[in-house]
């Protein structure tokens, strides 16, 4: 056990920084944890990708059993987000099961595909603001019953490709999304319902990803093992920063490590 704890001291480490901005901020997990595995640590992408699912599947399940006390999530637009995400990430997890023995060239192909969704979530968090700004100044633009039925299963569809693939979306594009469809939501409702829908997709695809050989069990272990108490510190710590502070920050890092995995 104590060597356990030696080798994977760096995964434990990272798992706490991780942890940390999660708490803070709300979103990162993903965002960060598939890139600081690929770029820091050599890691495969594609184990990178099916290791971080099973983490976030399991760190999101503890979110949304306590969102769900406080009645704060929107069941009713989890369904719908959960019809898009899950049939993509079937289909996702078949089509790279059909593709094969993962090549140098598709190794690549997933690096670019997570950076680019870095790119996009940082894009989601620095732009949020003037996003909604401009929804609430257009409600005429917003889709209203069935046509918003169907724009919130199109969003999950899209997302569940961009989770399985990169494992990063259902964070704050998630968020970003379902604010622009929902701009009514009360900011604790689109956090519930971000996270509540994101548990099964990461599931799904974790479990996927598993039956493709792609989930490093040491690994995950040692990150949760750091990110777990460090999430708790963090959401302590955010009272004490403000929002913009944190969320700017965080998508500085994103951007430049999106950079990063596009071009390299």
């Amino acid at each position: 056990m104590i060597q356990f704890f030696l080798d994977s001291s760096q995964f434990i480490v990272s798992g706490a920084l991780v942890g940390l901005l999660v708490g803070m901020t709300g979103v990162g997990g993903g965002s960060l944890m598939t890139p600081l595995l690929t770029i820091i640590f050599g890691v495969a992408p594609t184990t990178a990708v099916g290791t971080d699912l099973a983490f976030a599947a399991i760190t999101k399940s503890f979110g949304t059993a306590a969102h769900r006390l406080h009645g704060n999530i929107r069941w009713d637009i989890v369904r719908l987000l959960c019809v898009g995400s899950l049939t993509t990430a079937v289909i996702s997890i078949l089509t790279l099961k059909y593709v094969g023995p993962v090549s140098k060239n598709f190794n690549h192909l997933i690096s670019i595909s997570i950076g680019i969704s870095v790119l996009l979530t940082a894009g989601s968090l620095l732009y949020r603001a003037k996003i909604l700004k401009w929804v609430q100044n257009n409600p005429n633009f917003l889709p209203s019953g069935n046509k918003l039925r169907i724009a919130t299963v199109t969003v999950g569809a899209v997302i569940g490709v961009l989770v399985t693939v990169s494992s990063i979306g259902a964070g704050a594009i998630g968020a970003t999304l379902i604010l622009v469809l929902y701009p009514h939501l009360k900011p604790a409702q689109v956090a519930g319902t971000d996270i509540a829908y994101a548990v099964p997709l990461t599931a799904l695809a974790g479990a996927g990803h598993w039956w493709l050989g792609n989930v490093h069990f040491d690994l995950l272990f040692g990150l949760l093992l750091g990110s777990v108490p460090a999430i708790w510190l963090g959401a302590k710590l955010s009272s004490a920063l403000s929002e913009r502070t944190t969320r700017t920050t965080l998508a500085a890092t994103l951007f430049l490590v999106g950079i990063k995995l596009v071009t390299s």
